[in-house]
């Protein structure tokens, strides 16, 4: 109770001033993004899914916490799939619509991000208000869904039904471990990021950019910490001994973000909306022929 009242005051504060008047750490300005670190030249393959336009939303995380409904405490955007929620499993994931194209059923999602200075559609439903997360929830711009090769060999296909998570919801409660991989950056600088909120310049897109784990243990389509059966590559690119290469997921969101406007994504309560707790879930529900079709053309492209 006490974590959803902090982030009710710190989200009015937010919505009573431009962020360039604010100094709590949280925004920082385009000079400041640092380098994301070596680029590798590899095959990629764009799979067009939409900004969803339908307004698909709900405060469920069914990756880490299935069968309970807004488990997040904060409400989750979605792509692909049309059903995705606390509910779904195998066979109604299956049996469901898409967005995307090439009858990609897959389910895409990360948490929504608002302008706090305003009044928002669900100040007292479950994930905003009543969560802390106060605010007019901005649409994407642009999502892009990109599977990327292996930069020292091949990749096998992933495995129908296999679930992932990038990034850390509870980055703040967990001290920035390991696990905390958000990403965030301006359209128009290339391959720099920080794990705060940037100040874009006016009429770029700010972006968050999602990378997933892309070396799978060959066995598992998840497990009970939801992120053991995939890890990262090491850092020359190679997976880990008894680990399979499976191509990379990356999900790029950007917004249009009026000048001076304060924003923030939504976050559990305990993590007052802080940028560095950023992540993104994901559900592998592409045909088995196109998920062999993807790794053949990123093989091919060696």
């Amino acid at each position: 109770m006490l974590a959803a009242v902090l982030a009710a005051v710190i989200a009015g504060a937010i919505g009573t001033m431009l962020v360039e008047d604010r100094d709590d750490g949280f925004y920082v300005p385009v000079a400041k993004l640092e380098p994301a670190g070596q680029v590798m030249d590899v095959p990629s393959v764009v799979v067009r899914c939409g900004v969803n336009e339908r307004r698909h939303l709900n405060p469920d995380n069914p990756v880490t916490a299935p069968g309970v409904r807004a488990a997040a405490h904060h409400m989750h955007e979605y792509v692909g799939n049309t059903s995705t929620d606390a509910m779904s499993t195998d066979a109604t994931l299956s049996a469901s619509t898409t967005t995307c194209e090439r009858g990609d059923l897959s389910s895409y999602s990360w948490p929504v991000l608002r302008l706090t200075d305003g009044a928002g559609h669900d100040v007292h439903a479950e994930g905003g208000g009543a969560d802390g997360n106060l605010g007019e929830v901005l649409p994407p711009d642009s999502v892009e869904v990109r599977y990327e090769g292996s930069p020292v060999g091949q990749v096998v296909p992933m495995p129908r039904f296999l679930r992932m998570m990038t990034g850390d919801a509870k980055a703040v409660t967990n001290g920035f471990g390991a696990d905390t991989r958000a990403r965030w950056g301006c359209s128009n600088i290339v391959g720099r990021f920080t794990t705060k909120y940037p100040l874009c310049d006016d009429g770029d897109r700010t972006l968050r950019v999602y990378e997933f784990p892309s070396c799978w243990d060959g066995a598992n389509i998840d497990s009970a910490s939801h992120r053991s059966h995939m890890v990262f590559p090491l850092g020359n690119g190679v997976c880990p001994v008894r680990t399979f290469a499976i191509p990379r997921l990356i999900v790029a969101v950007g917004y249009k973000i009026p000048h001076g406007r304060p924003f923030a994504i939504d976050t559990f309560p305990s993590e007052l909306n802080h940028p560095a707790t950023d992540h993104a879930g994901f559900i592998n529900v592409m045909p088995e022929a196109e998920m062999r079709e993807i790794a053949t053309r990123l093989n091919a492209q060696q």
